[in-house]
């Protein structure tokens, strides 16, 4: 499969036992030319964001560019995975508990999530993270009783100012009361000794913007900062 492809086939109806995984690359070009930059500021006037309005930004977010009850699709994520897909070492693995058995504080090994808003997450690795080449994340979401046309993320990584990377990912159609499973193959930059030594004695100034569209219209948006000191 070609960096230009995804896959988005296999969504199926939820049921016992889980769903189809689908395996998808970021768009082979996700930074257009001559886009003209824009501030978090002056994208909050507006009444609607869309995808081109954040690949305009300039760097990482301080504050969040929609509302959680702007998710009228119920597009809930329930589980989170990421691995090395040289070796198939898993990196980092959560999943959300059910309802009834949600508590206050989620903690794992590797990351923290802020419970209150569901919206933030917080990951430390070792340096040699920074080191791998293809990074897969495989997320299990659920969607409620409304059709999913045209669903997107763009997820945009940022070292203080400096854009590292934007990843351009189409999720296609999910049908209504699914849960669909699918893996982002993330191909990562190579950095230099110098920002890679930067980013580990400079922990959680390494952030990312999750944004998600439905039919070009932002609908959620999600934040992580990563320290790469663990194990000093």
């Amino acid at each position: 499969m070609s960096d230009s492809e995804n896959r988005t086939d296999g969504i199926e109806p939820k049921k016992e036992g889980g769903s189809v995984l689908n395996r998808m690359k970021s768009r082979k070009n996700p930074e257009p030319e001559g886009l003209t930059p824009i501030t978090e500021a002056e994208l909050l006037q507006q009444d609607s964001i869309n995808p081109l309005d954040v690949l305009c930004l300039q760097s990482a977010t301080e504050t969040y560019l929609c509302k959680p009850e702007d998710n009228i699709y119920n597009i809930d994520f329930t589980r989170f995975k990421i691995r090395d897909m040289e070796s198939g070492t898993v990196l980092f693995e959560i999943a959300k508990p059910p309802a009834s058995e949600q508590e206050d504080d989620t903690d794992d090994e590797n990351g923290e999530i802020d419970t209150s808003s569901g919206r933030f997450v917080r990951y430390q690795f070792t340096p040699a993270f920074l080191r791998l080449r293809t990074v897969g994340a495989t997320v299990e979401f659920t969607v409620g009783d409304k059709p999913i046309n045209n669903f997107r993320m763009i997820e945009r990584h940022y070292f203080r100012e400096r854009l590292l990377k934007s990843f351009d990912f189409d999720f296609g159609f999910c049908i209504p009361n699914s849960r669909n499973t699918c893996e982002h193959i993330y191909e990562f930059p190579q950095l230099s000794e110098d920002i890679i030594q930067e980013m580990v004695d400079s922990p959680y100034d390494t952030r990312s913007d999750s944004f998600y569209f439905v039919d070009s219209k932002l609908i959620m948006h999600n934040k992580a900062d990563y320290a790469y000191n663990g194990g000093q």
